[in-house]
């Protein structure tokens, strides 16, 4: 496996409002985003994909499977790895 970009222990340093599960899935979803350069953007736009499906399946109560719980952890964990926005 590849290493990721930014180590985890860097980010949770940076970013104290992350968590293990965040991390985790951070850092499981780069890992298949930096896996092969070519579906890059395909691999991350299904993710975000997932996320948003997900999301949509959660506000209904119904349970989400495996990948969509990390689909979800790691859209979380990006925006709170995001700076604050316009004032």
């Amino acid at each position: 496996m590849a290493p990721l970009p930014v180590d985890p222990e860097r980010l949770r340093r940076q970013f104290p409002a992350l968590d293990d599960a965040d991390l985790a899935a951070y850092a499981e979803v780069t890992q298949r985003i930096l896996a092969d350069s070519r579906a890059r953007g395909r691999v991350l736009a299904d993710v975000l994909s997932a996320a948003a499906r997900a999301a949509e399946k959660e506000a209904a109560g119904t349970a989400l499977e495996a990948e969509e719980r990390t689909a979800v952890a790691y859209v979380r964990a990006l925006r709170k790895m995001q700076g604050p926005g316009p004032a």
